[in-house]
């Protein structure tokens, strides 16, 4: 066993090695000859803890490694020891994500048989109008990204593995700009030629589907190995239950997975006594139902930044699952954003500010967010309340209304 754990502790020393001096500049050619010569193959958790390790003695920003994140891919490609430690049952969680790469690689086979010299004797607007309808079905790909995001990555995070998530989300908005790039070439397909349509293919197609390939080998041979060693199984039951909120890519799954284990024990028992608050009380049922009867989204974060509650009204405006309770408010945002975060919770914790506000056009609606101190009636902060509504209506109001009208 020592010496198991000796040779693990010297992969990861001299994987993090290796990951520095491609840092630095070394090509992926010479890492990938130094890694097979030193190290043979790699298990996936050492990948993740040698990368944890860099970030968390600040050897490498996580920016860094957002950055290099194919470059470590291809230097680990064939080197990587990926194999899952059990078997995958039918329709888990798991098996339905690796469904939907397998789909998803079709669609990205079909785009690059589309392009000229492939026996493809089409114009180039035919050509262009067939790419725009397989990218159409790549763009689905957004909830297996979202499945990730707000599903296993909470539970990750509630394992104490933050920082792969955190690079894995950054790698995910980087192709959702990629495969909203390359739609700017569809609307060009009038007047495109094939000079024109072979610059689209080099510059915006394949980056795009190099970046979903390289998202696949990501999560198949490190993400979805670590998560199903970690992982219990009422955490992806509770995956399971959430996904549909969500949707599936381009696959479905035509049964769903029953977890062996009695979901009766697993729950805990309603609480039935009514909250006594200052001006009255009210059962658990009646306060959950004033909450998601309001005409906007209501979410807590408490004082150590955790996520608490969420409302669940009819119309939310932002994404949100039960997977985010009780994970910090960082995680929950994109890496891009995180430092307006903090802003606001350390105005809010030092008294500077007890408001912020701000609005913005969200596919389709103008939204208004803001958020606010909670404090108790001594002044000492409890958390942020942060309030999301589509304020179209609001917008569009004109005189006065003083008689009775439905708008429904």
């Amino acid at each position: 066993m020592s010496e198991f754990i000796n040779n693990s502790q010297k992969r990861v020393k001299n994987l993090k090695e290796l990951i520095l001096k491609m840092h630095k500049g070394e090509s992926v050619e010479d890492t990938q000859k130094e890694l097979k010569k030193a190290l043979g193959e790699i298990p996936y958790g050492e990948v993740i803890q040698a990368e944890e390790e860099l970030i968390r003695d600040g050897l490498v920003q996580q920016e860094e490694v957002l950055k290099f994140c194919d470059l470590h891919s291809d230097a680990l490609k064939g080197n990587l020891m990926s194999k899952f430690s059990k078997a995958i049952p039918e329709s888990h969680p798991v098996d339905v994500m690796i469904n939907e790469n397998r789909e998803i690689e079709k669609v990205i086979e079909n785009i690059r048989k589309l392009y000229p010299g492939n026996k493809n004797e089409n114009s180039v607007k035919e050509i262009l109008n067939d790419i725009n309808k397989e990218f159409n079905l790549l763009m689905d790909i957004e909830k297996h990204y979202s499945r990730k995001e707000n599903l296993i990555f909470p539970f990750l995070e509630k394992h104490n593995i933050t920082g792969p998530p955190m690079v894995m989300w950054g790698k995910h908005d980087e192709t959702r700009g990629m495969l909203r790039s390359a739609f700017s070439a569809f609307v060009e397909k009038e007047n495109a030629d094939l000079e024109t349509l072979n610059g689209f293919i080099e510059l915006l197609f394949e980056p795009a589907l190099k970046s979903i390939d390289e998202m696949i080998f990501k999560e198949e041979n490190i993400l979805f190995p670590m998560c199903i060693d970690t992982f219990t199984d009422v955490e992806w039951y509770e995956i399971d239950r959430q996904s549909d909120e969500i949707g599936f890519c381009i696959y479905y799954p035509e049964q769903r997975w029953n977890p062996e284990f009695d979901m009766n024990n697993d729950h805990i028992e309603k609480e039935k006594s009514k909250f006594k608050l200052s001006t009255g009380s009210l059962s658990p049922e009646e306060l959950e139902g004033i909450f998601n009867s309001l005409p906007l989204d209501l979410t807590f974060v408490d004082k150590e930044d955790k996520v608490r509650y969420f409302s669940h009204g009819i119309d939310r405006i932002f994404q949100r699952s039960k997977a985010i309770l009780g994970r910090e408010v960082q995680y929950c945002h994109p890496p891009s954003s995180v430092h307006i975060v903090n802003q606001i919770l350390d105005d809010f914790k030092s008294g500077k500010q007890n408001a912020a506000k701000f609005w913005i056009n969200f596919h389709g609606k103008y939204v208004h967010i803001s958020y606010y101190a909670v404090r108790d009636i001594e002044g000492n902060y409890l958390g942020t309340v942060e309030l999301t509504q589509g304020i179209d209506e609001f917008r569009e109001l004109e005189g006065e209304r003083r008689i009775l009208q439905y708008d429904n």
